[in-house]
């Protein structure tokens, strides 16, 4: 069975989406009518633009969006999914693609979500860190100890687990989990907590644009970050959705249950490479492929 993965914040690169916009007219097509949606040339920035240009999170969200539901219109019948799930922002992108949303929808609430989220970073000093190396029990006790607000945000692959807080509170977590014996605890390099109690205020934007937001039932099962579990009602799509930005991104578990279901082929669609890699470190066995190759 195949299962269909979409990337979030952190897959994008300069140029991306470029050899799709010159090759695809219905590629253009998408592009363009995007640049009419945000107001501002996104394809410029994304084409043209530094890597510091399309690290904003105002940017970064609806780039990487772009990239992988375009990508997934131009692949037309052979885009053919028994499941599918998106690693945070990509959750929004797996659910245009599977018919949850239309574009123009989506693209509306990544922008809003992004500029919601990018006022909720500014408003606090805040961060994340990767911990390579320890069990989850371990990093959770740490963070759960803390007076500051540190929480666990990506549970990525078994041993990579990404926690999401105040600066002050990541840079005591992270010196802690050191001692503790972590291989590595390296701050990232975004622009706030993300999936941390940080995210609140942006949560309650979001759910307002999420309720006004017309939700089909995709084609295929959707599994989402909060619970990792298969979704095909519109209604509780929302709810997750919102619940999302301030919950944990249960990835690992998700790529389990999904192989449990029986998904053997994974096909990244969208910017980069990493969710293959996380979906290896799940199970090494598990057929992997980018959606990029097959244009």
């Amino acid at each position: 069975m195949k299962a269909y993965v979409f990337p979030g914040q952190g897959a994008q690169f300069p140029g991306m989406g470029s050899d799709l916009y010159e090759k695809f007219p219905l590629a253009g097509q998408l592009f363009e009518k995007a640049n009419e949606i945000l107001g501002f040339e996104i394809t410029k920035l994304m084409f043209e633009g530094t890597a510091d240009d399309i690290r904003q999170t105002k940017v970064t969200q609806p780039a990487v969006f772009l990239h992988s539901v375009v990508l997934a219109r131009v692949l037309g019948e052979s885009f053919k999914p028994d499941m599918a799930a998106g690693h945070s922002l990509g959750e929004f992108s797996a659910l245009v693609a599977t018919g949850a949303l239309s574009f123009e929808d989506g693209l509306r609430l990544v922008s809003a979500r992004a500029l919601a989220m990018q006022k909720a970073c500014e408003a606090e000093p805040s961060t994340m860190a990767a911990i390579i190396g320890l069990e989850d029990e371990v990093v959770e006790k740490v963070c759960a100890e803390l007076e500051e607000t540190v929480v666990p945000a990506n549970y990525n692959s078994s041993g990579q687990i990404v926690i999401s807080g105040t600066e002050k509170g990541i840079d005591m977590a992270t010196e802690k989990l050191k001692e503790l014996g972590a291989k590595r605890a390296l701050k990232l390099m975004v622009g706030g907590a993300f999936h941390s109690p940080l995210m609140e205020p942006a949560k309650i934007e979001l759910a307002e644009a999420i309720q006004k937001t017309s939700f089909s039932r995709p084609v295929c099962p959707v599994y989402q970050n909060v619970t990792a579990s298969p979704v095909t009602d519109p209604a509780v799509i929302k709810e997750n959705l919102v619940a999302q930005l301030t919950a944990p991104v249960r990835w690992t578990r998700t790529v389990l249950n999904m192989i449990s279901d029986g998904a053997d082929n994974f096909i990244e669609v969208g910017p980069g490479n990493v969710l293959q890699g996380l979906v290896k470190k799940a199970d090494r066995n598990i057929k992997t492929a980018g959606a990029a190759d097959m244009v």
